[in-house]
């Protein structure tokens, strides 16, 4: 036979076991609070994150499977792209700083 807990036994557990707050709690809580950081710069954006708001929306039925599938394969593209993106730059040392210099240097030709 399960026992229930009332509102307070529950917080006295969570206060006398640390960490468990974080294993309870929700993955669609976690998702929000992460894509919102995100969304506002403070962390960097995690598609797994997406991901589970996604397959949250579709179980809930406030969006088609279909849909679901077409945002997570934009998200999946979107980060693929971006990652290629970052080593590129990496290789190229930035790209941003050696056009700067170069045309520092032209111009300074230009003048003589």
């Amino acid at each position: 036979m399960a026992t229930e807990l009332s509102s307070g036994a529950m917080a006295s557990i969570l206060e006398a076991v640390p960490g468990i707050a974080t294993v309870l709690r929700s993955p669609i809580a976690d998702a929000i609070v992460n894509l919102s950081r995100a969304a506002s710069g403070i962390i960097p954006f995690d598609q797994k994150d997406a991901h589970e708001l996604l397959r949250y929306a579709v179980r809930r039925g406030l969006i088609r499977s279909d849909e679901g599938d077409r945002v997570a394969a934009e998200i999946d593209a979107a980060a693929k792209a971006m990652k290629s993106a970052a080593r590129a730059a990496a290789r190229t040392g930035g790209g941003k700083k050696g056009a700067r210099k170069t045309g520092a240097h032209k111009a300074k030709s230009k003048k003589k």
